[in-house]
């Protein structure tokens, strides 16, 4: 099924905090192109990591096998369950910079970091800097995925709770991670100052 199971999209993208046991990461996906003032859907679905790859790196080869037109623009989203490591952060800045006319979209259910090396949030700093919009899920990219991904049997997504309030924390997070190391030491200094 080109579908992902209602139980099988819950258990993966529930935006725990602590979400031991979730070792796979999903990245559904939206591929579209852009004409002047509209686009086209030219695929859709959602992928899993593969033994010996992640996901991040299978859509990358899925998408270069397209051979996308360079005078056209395309438009890739994703929404995952992890954010990407820093190994795969490397390789979609690189795919970004060799794709000037593809704008990548990620939308992740949690943050990612891995506890041997803390370099992740050194590639989600690359990853924007090369470009890619990223951003911490919310209820209404969880509708979209349910109705869009998901085989859901017409029944009405229902957030679970402390969704609002991981989704605002974890954004938070991403924020911190993201701001300019300038933005950051401006930050310690006014700190320092006010003794805090």
């Amino acid at each position: 099924s080109i579908l992902m199971e209602r139980g099988l999209f819950l258990y993966n993208f529930k935006n725990l905090l602590k979400a031991k046991g979730r070792r796979e990461t999903y990245l559904c996906f939206v591929v579209k192109r852009r004409d002047s003032a509209t686009s086209c859907s030219l695929d859709f679905g959602y992928l899993r990591n593969q033994m010996g790859c992640h996901v991040e790196v299978l859509f990358l080869r899925y998408i270069a096998a397209w051979d996308l037109d360079p005078g056209r623009c395309y438009r890739i989203t994703w929404f995952t369950s992890w954010s990407p490591c820093y190994d795969c952060a490397q390789h979609i800045a690189s795919f970004l910079r060799s794709y000037p006319n593809l704008t990548l979209r990620i939308f992740m259910a949690r943050l990612y970091f891995c506890e041997d090396r803390k370099a992740e949030p050194e590639g989600l700093r690359r990853l924007h800097k090369a470009g890619a919009q990223i951003a911490i899920m919310t209820f209404k990219d969880y509708f979209y995925c349910w109705n869009t991904f998901v085989e859901n049997r017409e029944q009405t997504f229902k957030g679970w709770e402390g969704l609002h309030e991981n989704s605002v924390h974890l954004a938070r997070k991403l924020r911190r991670i993201l701001l300019p190391l300038y933005e950051v030491d401006d930050l310690r200094d006014a700190f320092k100052i006010l003794g805090l």
